[in-house]
């Protein structure tokens, strides 16, 4: 079994930044691609960003340039740092990502609970 765990959800004014964290724990033997989706009020979830072991990055036109992500495969945590909040960044992200654990050898993606980042002033 595999659990991602978000943090670092919250509020915060236009213009502010935020850095949320996801942590992956259980029987973990390594970890593909790491994604972070966000689904604002009466919205589909969308895609924000995602990172893969090598760190190479792909964003959401919607975010590029003010968010970044990151990961410590040490740690199997992943990391979006957000930058020049705006109102319509405005939902809950998810974390998701693709784990091989030595209960299942190939990878499975799994997702967290979320965390809430509200943008008002």
């Amino acid at each position: 079994q595999v659990q991602l765990v978000e943090s670092g959800g919250g509020l915060v004014q236009p213009g502010g930044s935020l850095r949320l964290s996801c942590a992956a724990s259980g029987s973990i033997t390594s970890i593909g691609i790491m994604r972070w989706y966000r689904q604002g009020p009466g919205k589909q979830r969308e895609f924000v960003a995602s990172i893969n072991s090598g760190g190479s990055a792909a964003y959401a036109d919607s975010v590029r340039g003010r968010f970044t992500i990151s990961r410590d495969n040490d740690k199997n945590t992943v990391y979006l740092q957000m930058n020049g909040l705006k109102p319509e960044d405005a939902a809950d992200y998810y974390c998701n990502a693709d784990v091989r654990t030595t209960i299942i050898p190939n990878l499975v993606n799994y997702w967290g609970q979320g965390t809430q980042v509200t943008v008002s002033s």
